[in-house]
């Protein structure tokens, strides 16, 4: 059965930016992919066909009686159960409003006997106040109704969160925009995903959900080996089984862990050849974790650093700019064909145009979204797919590229994160002091 109307209600503008509704009108071929889109997002709550929608009662029920009959009647037949919920969006109504509101309904067709406990068919109202909780409209300014499909993944926020997770850091991902990275990665079963910056392997854990198998490096050897001081308050150090392997095991999902190796992303230690089937990560910005990458005693050294377990290794500056292009090099090289990349990218907002976006002959720009994070700064999720096999000749393709300079301006961005946060203190002083 085609669909061409289903309604999505969603949570995207929790992550990316600020929508006008919570609901979405979309097509879809057919329920089946419906079905499968929901077993995967974190960001719609459910989809529903949609029968009907107006500006106003009258509207959707002139909607609902245009619908046509022959789509309807398989889910309202006399053998049938269903039930009806309503679902306002910043409005509460009392129980004998919505009783209103649906036997307004009677003129549907309805057939089958109501089962409030496990009808096989669920029917909606859904009604749509704005997004303003300080200006809530009397009438709705949009409403709709529909036969329920599938709900969205919302719950694994809740039980991936970090908050009770084993092992964490001080940029460990939020559980939901890990599982937005892995969808956006397109990972499922046995695939291969690698995090070149694995920090406590928050990304790993998402992919892994998906049935892939997880690696990672880092340059860090406390996090990798979970040594060092805890990033939990009233906790000083870290326990002796708070590692990347715990947090697998406390989801269950220990088998599809490979390893977590100290290694510098700059100089890639694997052998030749398409290796993953994504490459999914969250640079440093050198804002809450320093950018860094080994030295030697000719290279201007920056720190000289000893571990717990008396590692030593010397470390130098690494400039975001430098970051961004290994980390597209090392992906156009290890990926195998038609496998993604996606990664943030962190963006002064006055200077942002799309040119400063790392480019490679061998990866295809799919997506780039924004997640504000203060007035004048924000991060870009970059998703590319790699559509070129590596050459030799790709190996420094972008220092021939006449857009090259333009990156440059990355490497400035602590600089500029810092800038505006003094400014906003001394404005909060001020305004303090009237």
């Amino acid at each position: 059965m085609f669909y061409p109307h289903v309604l999505c209600t969603v949570f995207a503008s929790l992550i990316f930016s600020l929508f006008q509704s919570p609901f979405w009108i979309l097509s879809i071929p057919s329920e089946e992919m419906a079905r499968g889109l929901m077993k995967r997002t974190v960001c719609a709550k459910s989809v529903f066909e949609l029968w009907g929608h107006g500006r106003s009662a009258g509207e959707l029920y002139a909607s609902l009686k245009n619908y046509p009959m022959d789509k309807m009647l398989p889910y309202l037949h006399s053998d049938s159960t269903y039930k009806v919920h309503i679902h306002t969006f910043n409005k509460t109504l009392t129980q004998a409003q919505k009783i209103k509101k649906i036997d307004a309904l009677e003129f549907l067709p309805f057939k089958g006997k109501v089962n409030l406990k496990n009808p096989e068919h669920i029917f909606w109202i859904l009604e749509d106040y704005g997004m303003d909780p300080n200006n809530v409209p009397e009438d709705p300014f949009h409403l709709y109704f529909g036969r329920w499909i599938a709900d969205g993944q919302r719950e694994l926020i809740e039980s991936y969160s970090v908050k009770k997770r084993h092992f964490i850091g001080n940029t460990s991902m939020d559980a939901c925009l890990s599982f937005i990275m892995a969808n956006h990665g397109r990972v499922k079963p046995n695939d291969v995903v690698y995090d070149p910056f694995v920090g406590t392997g928050g990304l790993l854990i998402s992919s892994a959900h998906f049935g892939a198998y997880v690696c990672g490096t880092d340059i860090d050897y406390n996090t990798i080996h979970g040594l060092g001081k805890a990033s939990r308050k009233n906790q000083k150090w870290r326990g002796p089984d708070e590692n990347i392997r715990a947090n697998l095991r406390q989801y269950g999902l220990e088998k599809y862990y490979l390893d977590a190796l100290v290694s510098d992303s700059s100089r890639p230690i694997w052998r030749k050849g398409m290796l993953f089937d994504a490459v999914i990560t969250d640079p440093p910005y050198g804002i809450r974790e320093a950018t860094r990458r080994t030295g030697s005693q000719k290279e201007t050294v920056k720190s000289a650093e000893r571990s717990t377990e008396n590692h030593i290794f010397v470390s130098s500056s690494y400039h975001l700019s430098d970051i961004f292009f290994d980390l597209l090099k090392f992906a156009a090289e290890y990926l195998v064909m038609g496998g993604r990349l996606v990664y943030w990218l962190p963006i002064y907002r006055p200077e942002y145009t799309e040119e400063i976006i790392p480019r490679h002959p061998c990866l295809k720009l799919i997506s780039n979204c924004e997640q504000m994070l203060s007035s004048h700064t924000s991060r870009r999720l970059i998703t590319m797919e790699k559509v070129k096999e590596f050459k030799d000749q790709d190996q420094n393709s972008h220092l021939l590229d006449g857009q090259y300079m333009p990156y440059r301006g990355h490497n400035s961005f602590r600089e500029k994160y810092f800038s505006g946060v003094t400014k906003r203190i001394a404005k909060e002083e001020k305004d303090n002091q009237k």
